[in-house]
């Protein structure tokens, strides 16, 4: 057994131990102000990230930093409140650590949500988007070195990297729910620094319909290791250069907390609905 694997099981036997042996249908990741959804769960376990082998600890405001298990929409799932980042001095391996100890913990299937830039400017801060694709320019990727034969192939497929099944779904129940939710695609820019608008024009004419600082990494080891994703985008303001004013991380919280309610009823509709 590799060391990464060693570790990875060290973190989900704790993990396991904490929360008990009923199986995980779903896995999610929250972003900067949406990790309110973790304190609905029905027969809540909370772990703190700091008491897990090996596992790194979030500092970004907005993001609590422990999993919670517990029932959401009549299925079990294991929610990481906050995310690790590139930014944060974390290499990518260590970014998506917790995504392939879900992998090991046997869950098959990974939302994960963020918070984003609005590239398009059909949209507007506050919309929910689908994430159909993404853009990845930076040169580094989380699996870069020795392949971890346990969970994954060297070279997989990343063509639906984002199901298709699955975001067919979302807008059926968001439907339903009368939330009007965008579809689009969301390029991934390193941070900490807010992008310039040369950049986020770029990324327009990349094709990228948002701009955000994290998912990328962890959904290429959530398919490396053959986990089912769905992403969910909440736009929270309208990327540099679109409107003439400054950009900010409060922004950012205090779309979040607007949005909340609407986010965390389609999540709830989304999980229920969710083919497990």
């Amino acid at each position: 057994m590799s060391d990464i694997m060693k570790k990875l099981h060290e973190a989900a036997e704790y993990v396991r131990q904490m929360i008990g042996e009923e199986p995980v249908s779903i896995g999610m990741i929250l972003g900067s102000g949406l990790g309110d959804l973790a304190n609905e769960l029905e027969d809540s376990v909370a772990v703190p990230y700091a008491k897990i082998p090996h596992f790194p600890v979030s500092t970004v405001p907005g993001h609590a930093g422990r999993l919670v298990a517990g029932m959401l929409g009549g299925k079990r799932v294991l929610v990481m409140q906050g995310r690790f980042h590139f930014y944060e001095g974390y290499g990518m391996d260590t970014v998506v650590f917790p995504v392939q100890m879900m992998r090991v913990l046997g869950i098959r299937n990974l939302l994960v949500t963020n918070a984003a830039g609005c590239v398009n400017t059909s949209w507007q801060p506050g919309d929910l988007m689908l994430i159909s694709d993404h853009i990845k320019l930076i040169p580094d990727n989380p699996l870069r070195g020795i392949n971890i034969s346990e969970l994954g192939e060297r070279f997989f497929d990343m063509s639906t990297a984002y199901s298709e099944k699955l975001r067919a779904m979302a807008r059926e129940q968001a439907s339903k729910l009368g939330v009007v939710v965008r579809e689009g695609i969301y390029q991934l820019f390193t941070g900490p620094s807010f992008e310039t608008p040369a950049e986020v024009r770029f990324a327009r004419a990349c094709g990228a319909d948002a701009v955000g600082m994290s998912t990328v990494p962890e959904v290429i080891a959530a398919r490396h290791a053959g986990m089912e994703v769905l992403g969910i985008s909440c736009l929270t303001n309208m990327a540099a250069g679109i409107l003439d004013q400054p950009l900010n991380h409060e922004e950012v919280l205090e779309t979040g907390e607007r949005v909340k309610s609407t986010f965390s009823a389609l999540v709830k509709v989304i999980t229920a609905a969710w083919p497990v």
